[in-house]
């Protein structure tokens, strides 16, 4: 008989679990790679509160959180009587909603999803709602607040790996979760058959929409250097995975005729001293961002080994290499390379964004490459004017749908008034 985790399984499963987290929290802190405080926030005991009805939003890191902002930025503005609490579970995500610096924003870790630390987050901020982004389906944060307000999840996205682990290990507790989403945005018609599969009632999904596909270019401050050639002799190789650097460094010197710097960019930059072994070991001059580098003559490859900067690198290259593409992360975001007129490539593991990899290739917007073979033949045929056609042709198929403002009518009137 295959374990069946069940809420009281998994309050005991996070019980046990516990010590160990915090540890690991206190020792981070204490190394200064977590905030002063950061334990008492996991612990949903750091002081809180803010003036007005206040509604928790959840993301887990960087990624979704940037690509809701232009959400929160409509909330904010259509109700200047909120606060918002926003969590994350990285450090750098909560550096960068705190440097947002926006007026009735906080910016904290998450509470561990535990009931004391739910519960203690709750009685300090006593959140009216609650708005999960993507895929963060935590079982305790949901089943509080969900008798506290309503609780909307925005960007569901959920792979079939996913969906048959919890099916197979936590049907029951993943069915009673989602049953208490009072309204759920998909980015995608598979997200949403698998989510109804595993309990959603179907009357809770409301209108689709891609979150990442509203995300603007960023405005982008001064760069770190004047680039060494023109923007379409840069090739950008964004958010790479363990292996993925090796296809693309391969890549990068059978085409070397093409382009003549590679910028890459790892998603974790405690690789960068692994990254760096690759491109020696190629024999590739390089520059690493972290040390404060410039590439210049001799250069191939700049390292660029640091978080919060890649609006910088899809504004300086004319090419990106989707990350996560060339293993099983299920690649990552294409549409902010996109947004900066970025040319589109990518390997064949697109399981996170699959119906719009598939829009992209059908159209000629994105060029696919099975493997380092592939993807150099693609790079020899990319100069300067195919560059310009693909990214033109992603940003027709990238547009926008109507279902934003349909959206976020639906989550406004969800939203709690201010009593009185």
């Amino acid at each position: 008989m295959r374990l069946q985790i069940t809420l009281p399984l998994y309050r005991a499963l996070m019980r046990v679990a516990l010590p160990v987290m915090a540890a690991t929290t206190a020792l981070r802190q204490g190394r200064g790679r977590l905030p002063a405080g950061a334990l008492a926030e996991r612990l949903g005991s750091a002081p809180g509160g803010a003036a007005g009805p206040v509604v928790w939003l959840h993301g887990a890191s960087n990624g979704e959180l940037t690509s809701a902002r232009w959400l929160i930025e409509r909330l904010l503005a259509a109700r200047p009587d909120l606060h918002l609490v926003i969590t994350t579970n990285s450090a750098s995500g909560r550096a960068m909603v705190a440097g947002w610096g926006m007026a009735r924003v906080s910016a904290r870790l998450a509470p561990y999803d535990l009931p004391g630390a739910v519960r203690r987050f709750r009685a300090r901020w006593r959140p009216r709602a609650l708005i999960v982004l993507e895929n963060e389906l935590w079982p305790e944060r949901i089943r509080q607040m969900a008798g506290d307000g309503p609780v909307v999840m925005l960007g569901a996205r959920l792979s079939a790996g996913s969906a048959r682990n919890w099916q197979r290990v936590a049907p029951a507790l993943i069915g009673a979760t989602l049953a208490r989403l009072a309204l759920v945005s998909a980015q995608d018609g598979q997200s949403e058959a698998r989510l109804v599969g595993l309990g959603l009632p179907q009357d809770r999904l409301g209108p689709r929409l891609m979150l990442k596909s509203r995300a603007a270019a960023a405005a982008v401050a001064a760069a770190p250097f004047v680039p060494p050639c023109p923007r379409d002799r840069i090739l950008l190789a964004a958010s790479t995975h363990e292996g993925e650097e090796a296809v693309v460094l391969e890549a990068f010197a059978q085409a070397r005729a093409a382009f003549d710097l590679l910028i890459l960019a790892p998603r974790h930059p405690r690789r960068g001293a692994e990254v760096a072994g690759l491109i020696a070991v190629r024999g590739l001059g390089f520059a690493t961002r972290s040390t404060g580098e410039v590439p210049g003559p001799g250069v191939a490859v700049y390292l660029a080994d640091t978080l919060g900067e890649m609006a910088h690198w899809y504004a300086m290259a004319g090419a990106t290499v989707v990350g996560g593409t060339y293993g099983p992360a299920g690649g990552h975001t294409p549409f902010e390379p996109a947004a900066f007129g970025s040319a589109l490539l990518h390997g064949p593991s697109v399981a996170n964004f699959a119906e719009v990899f598939a829009a992209l290739d059908a159209a000629g917007a994105a060029l696919p490459a099975a493997d380092a073979g592939a993807l150099a033949a693609a790079l020899r045929g990319l100069g300067g004017a195919a560059q310009a056609r693909l990214a033109a042709a992603a940003r027709v198929v990238l547009t926008e749908d109507g279902d934003a403002e349909a959206l976020l009518s639906r989550l406004i009137a969800l939203l709690p008034q201010a009593s009185g």
